[in-house]
């Protein structure tokens, strides 16, 4: 055989083998993580439930849920070991005073701007609107409308109206021709 022929076998063959390796590799860590909890660290659920583990054993973990809410699981349903400020701030909505160092993000963009800028961009806007008004109201197609003649009496079918009609099947009794 060719080198050509088990290529793709053996290019194959190494997919398997990292992707293999790196779900072990997340396996690993994952457990790593629930045989390090300890009590007193709050966990989440593989269903996504929130709560401070209690006592650690060997298969299982008792989380304390609430108040008299005591519930035993197993480890491997521990989806998430949390921080405490991570589990604070999900839980009893706490947040821990690290932002008073950084700048505050507004929840509006108009303060990001220069007033002076904005000012100026509105005076720019408003003289290019005054220049060349577009009135969406009327059909764009019609250039001018001074050449538009008086209107119809009502009796009088409209363009459109003769155009739908045509575009529409006519009913007929039901005498047809096809077979």
């Amino acid at each position: 055989m060719s080198l050509v022929t088990l290529l793709p076998f053996i290019v194959l063959i190494g997919a398997m083998f990292l992707m293999t390796r790196s779900a072990k590799k997340k396996q690993q860590q994952a457990a790593n993580m629930r045989n390090d909890m300890q009590p007193g660290s709050g966990v989440r659920t593989i269903g996504g439930m929130y709560a401070t583990v209690k006592e650690v054993g060997d298969d299982t973990v008792l989380l304390d849920a609430g108040p008299g809410v005591e519930l035993l699981f197993a480890k491997n349903a521990i989806g998430a070991v949390l921080t405490d400020d991570e589990y604070n701030r999900i839980v009893h909505g706490v947040e821990h005073d690290l932002k008073s160092d950084s700048d505050v993000v507004p929840d509006d963009a108009s303060s990001l701007t220069d007033p002076a800028e904005t000012d100026e961009s509105a005076d720019e806007a408003a003289a290019a609107s005054d220049e060349k008004s577009v009135d969406l109201g009327k059909d764009l197609g019609k250039k001018d409308t001074a050449e538009e003649p008086a209107a119809e009496p009502a009796d009088a079918p409209t363009e459109a109206a003769e155009a739908k009609s045509d575009d529409e099947p006519k009913k007929t009794d039901g005498d047809t021709d096809a077979k």
